[in-house]
């Protein structure tokens, strides 16, 4: 089934749909962690603006907007390598007649196989906007926060240029599971046709690691699965006998999405059902929890305290001196975009009523004493769901837990958007409606 249409604001605007109205998710109840909006206001609002005969009456539009947007990409813009038919005008509306933007926009994307400056590249072609690339959140872009590991011999893992990535971040001295293939041949032996047991007259030098970064799905799932259960169980010497010292190596994690939404007609698997795999095969072999130092990417708090730290740079970029007070995520998501919006919501609540730093889910091992708080200014967090990826109306709110094991149990008011929308173009209508913006 193809994605789902827009249809043109006006005419539902005509036929009196209320899109600020609670949808019928919400069954009536009000979510207290999230600033949705309310009934009562929606049927003011009806009764001023939809009196037949009588002309929308709009408040005076802002000059300069207090407001930040954050955007998922797939599933949200693009469906694979295809641009979704209403991303286009949706960032027209973003952008003045020079093509720069007038609203802080931020891509936030769990993807974590190229770099920021690559993906900017991409936005830009696919948007026909000029994107930055410190307009960007990959998934591993808060692990850059992590300098304790930044001279560590680290192993890394998934696709893309790996090494980089891991070098634009600042980690320094890093191996690839390719490059343990190599030298140990003899411990990838799934596969018989590459089975040897002889290493490659090539093959690196392995050091002994002192931590693991996993940045997306590694092509071979078999391959990798060995090699990082066997440098855990080795304490980072694969040429030693495995003790299964415990605790285990460090592990800095993105990407949580157990699926995402591709060019294909249902969700596919991504790197949170790699990650599912790996902790249940080191929980069978070992009889211990595989503990993570860093999970980072959506649903993460920490992914979206980054994501706001740029909001603020990019508003100051563009001219905007007054502070941002509201964000909203815009994605297709319920367990990481939606759930993931609405927890950094309650986690800016938890913040603004301690005089202390308080702990988020997800960076077990960032010392938050070496952060500065001082130029966040949010204090009102809005969830968005657009039906054109992962979430669909027909399927409803999955009744499934899809979200990442250490951040169960999850309350369910969590997973509830504060606006459900057909897509990105409805989105951004919406949100400038809200806001008295145009």
């Amino acid at each position: 089934m193809g994605a789902p249409r827009c249809r043109p604001y006006e005419a539902r605007r005509q036929a009196g749909r209320n899109v600020f109205s609670a949808g019928p998710h919400f069954r009536g109840r009000t979510n207290p962690y999230l600033p949705i909006i309310s009934e009562k206001s929606a049927q003011l609002r009806r009764k001023e603006e939809l009196q037949p005969g009588k002309p929308l009456q709009w408040a005076k539009s802002q000059k300069s907007p207090n407001f930040g947007l954050l955007f998922d990409i797939d599933g949200v813009i693009i469906r694979g390598q295809r641009i979704l038919p209403s991303a286009p005008e949706a960032f027209n509306l973003l952008v003045d007649e020079d093509g720069k933007f007038r609203v802080p926009t931020v891509f936030v994307t769990n993807a974590g196989n190229a770099l920021r400056s690559q993906k900017a590249e991409q936005l830009s072609k696919w948007l026909r906007v000029q994107v930055h690339e410190d307009q960007v959140v990959m998934a591993h872009s808060p692990l850059k926060m992590f300098d304790q590991y930044f001279n560590k011999e680290v192993l890394i893992s998934g696709q893309g240029p790996t090494t980089e990535i891991a070098h634009n971040l600042g980690f320094v001295n890093t191996t690839t599971v390719d490059d343990v293939c190599q030298a140990f041949p003899q411990l990838d032996c799934v596969d018989h046709k590459r089975r040897t047991t002889t290493p490659s007259p090539s093959a690196p030098k392995i050091p002994k690691i002192d931590a693991v970064m996993l940045f997306g799905e590694p092509v071979r799932w078999e391959t990798s699965l060995q090699l990082l259960v066997d440098v855990l169980m080795t304490d980072g010497d694969l040429s030693d006998t495995p003790t299964a010292p415990y605790p285990h190596l460090p592990i800095l994690a993105c990407n949580m999405d157990l699926q995402w939404m591709a060019e294909a007609h249902m969700p596919r698997f991504g790197h949170g059902a790699f990650l599912l795999c790996l902790e249940a095969l080191y929980k069978k072999v070992t009889g211990q929890d595989l503990v993570y130092t860093a999970l980072v990417g959506k649903p993460s708090e920490i992914t979206y305290y980054h994501a706001e730290t740029m909001v603020q740079h990019h508003a100051r970029s563009i001219g905007i001196s007054n502070p941002i007070t509201k964000l909203y995520a815009i994605g297709d998501n319920v367990h990481t975009d939606i759930f993931g919006m609405n927890l950094y919501h309650k986690y800016v609540r938890r913040h603004r009523r301690s005089n202390k730093r308080v702990a988020m889910q997800g960076a077990r091992g960032l010392d938050l004493s070496t952060q500065d708080f001082r130029g966040l200014t949010a204090d009102q967090c809005y969830s968005v769901l657009v039906q054109t990826g992962v979430y669909n109306r027909e399927n409803g709110l999955q009744l499934l837990e899809h979200s990442p094991r250490d951040f169960l149990p999850i309350e369910a008011k969590l997973q509830e958007p504060s606006l459900t929308v057909k897509c990105v173009l409805e989105a951004i209508r919406t949100i400038y409606q809200r806001e008295k913006f145009s």
